[in-house]
């Protein structure tokens, strides 16, 4: 049984998020609050999410920054985004077993580039913050 069987029930208000890559989907199952403004996330840290010392792994937690700011640039500008920059910040730690729920939000969009920030939480404790520029891909 994989250890994915093992999730509890998402906070309240949060669905099942069908990935839109492989990549996506063998990291998560994440899952979303679709009313949300900008965006939300929550992954349940699961082992495989961990390093030798049982924490979230910051490329874990970079990935998911990542497909979340991605998320709110494609809510808020519209278009798909590429990223061009992320910048993370590791500011706590965060151990299997628990919710990962993030928020983000795009601060400024030009024709051509979005940019966004957000934050990952444990409980009430920031975890992690991230900026980040995308390339908006199509027309506008």
């Amino acid at each position: 049984m994989s250890d994915a069987a093992h999730i509890p029930a998402p906070p309240e208000g949060f669905v099942l998020l069908e990935p839109r890559s492989e990549f996506t989907g063998h990291n998560g199952p994440m899952f979303h609050r679709p009313e949300a403004e900008g965006a939300e996330y929550a992954l349940f840290i699961l082992p495989r999410h961990t390093n030798g010392l049982g924490v979230l792994h910051g490329g874990m937690l970079s990935a998911f920054m990542d497909t979340l700011l991605g998320s709110a640039v494609h809510r808020g500008a519209g278009r798909t985004g590429v990223t061009v920059h992320l910048s993370v910040d590791f500011l706590r730690m965060a151990r299997k077993g628990e919710w990962l729920r993030g928020e983000a939000r795009v601060t400024r969009a030009t024709r051509d580039l979005a940019f966004a920030e957000g934050g990952a939480y444990v409980g009430r404790h920031l975890v992690g913050r991230a900026t980040g520029v995308f390339k908006l891909m199509g027309t506008p």
